[in-house]
């Protein structure tokens, strides 16, 4: 069962002369449970299609499904929503709130979607997480890993159907590299929630399931590596 579908994405910056086009007539499907690496050069485009999977930014034309429902044909509350319950986002550079702790950064998207906290979630994606005993330390009192740590945390505290992670390790050394990758292999397994991760490192990449490169603004190779 496909739990993602991209049908015809175009995005284009700007006008005239100075017309951008990142994304050129993008189509591909992701099976549920499906760990996807996303590869190409800096400015192949393949953030802008992470973005625009999330519901961060919209496309200048084509679709993106989420099991059956359109993204894009939601209104604007509606697409908040489903940022919020449907993906859950995570960065190169974390993206904590400097003035909430580790407990309150996890939590926020529940928050603000004026849920309760499932206690139980959180004190497990704490324990996977190797971040008990940190619950009220600050951004600033965490290490690079650990500040990573706290973002995937939040990224699946609503149990999103899809994680989408740009660059996830950029920051970090490559022991700190791995462990981020074997948490994030940990949730696609445990939790089997779809997982593409944008990467320019190639040994992240042959991890996955799959990889689809990018350049240009179009894809070049999709290539399965294990069912």
């Amino acid at each position: 069962m496909d739990i993602l579908r991209v049908e015809g994405i175009c995005k284009t910056y700007g006008e005239g002369d100075n017309q951008v086009k990142a994304l050129d007539n993008v189509s591909f499907t992701v099976p549920q449970g499906q760990f996807l690496a996303v590869v190409g050069a800096s400015g192949s485009g393949k953030s802008t299609l992470m973005h625009i999977i999330g519901g961060v930014d919209k496309p200048t034309s084509g679709s993106v499904f989420l099991g059956e429902q359109s993204v894009y044909k939601q209104s604007e509350e509606q697409l908040a929503i489903f940022r919020r319950r449907q993906v859950g986002l995570i960065y190169q550079f974390y993206n904590l709130i400097p003035v909430l702790n580790v407990r309150e950064n996890m939590c926020l998207p529940v928050l603000m979607d004026g849920r309760r906290v499932n206690e139980d979630r959180l004190d497990e994606l704490l324990e996977i997480l190797d971040l008990k005993g940190r619950e009220n330390h600050l951004p600033n009192e965490l290490s690079g890993g650990q500040q990573q740590r706290v973002s995937i945390g939040r990224a699946l505290m609503n149990a999103p159907a899809v994680v989408l992670a740009d660059e996830p390790t950029g920051n970090l050394d490559s022991k700190n590299s791995q462990e981020i990758i074997e948490l994030l292999k940990k949730s696609n397994r445990d939790f089997h929630q779809t997982l593409i991760v944008i990467t320019h490192d190639e040994n992240i990449a042959l991890q996955a399931d799959r990889i689809i490169t990018v350049a240009d603004g179009r894809i070049t190779a999709d290539k399965l590596l294990r069912m």
